[in-house]
């Protein structure tokens, strides 16, 4: 998970912004530290990973929030897809990569 180690921890949100995580029992990671999320999707066979680059914005006891820095178009794909699924309404999915591209370009 972060740039110094691998570590094991369970999704409780992804977007297209970061994603909350738990972490396991005793973890202690530095708000501030690089990190790569990456989220399996389907079987190891299936190759389908969602792979975003951020930064740990804060900590608080065993949750983690991560802000997405980086994410590929095959990731950004997939997590669309994913969205989509989980909340059963694709413009929701389309509103927010619309809201995160207006806030990568400044407005």
């Amino acid at each position: 998970m972060t740039t110094d180690a691998r570590l094991p921890v369970k999704v409780i949100d992804i977007s297209l912004n970061g994603a909350l995580l738990q972490l396991p029992a005793g973890a202690a990671v530095p708000v501030g530290r690089p990190c790569l999320v990456r989220l399996p999707l389907g079987s190891d066979a299936d190759g389908i990973v969602i792979e975003m680059g951020g930064e740990l914005a804060h900590v608080e006891g065993p949750h983690a929030g991560v802000q997405c820095r980086t994410i590929d178009l095959e990731s950004i794909t997939h997590l669309r897809r994913l969205l989509e699924v989980n909340l059963g309404d694709p413009e929701a999915s389309e509103r927010e990569l619309k809201a995160l591209i207006a806030a990568a370009r400044g407005g």
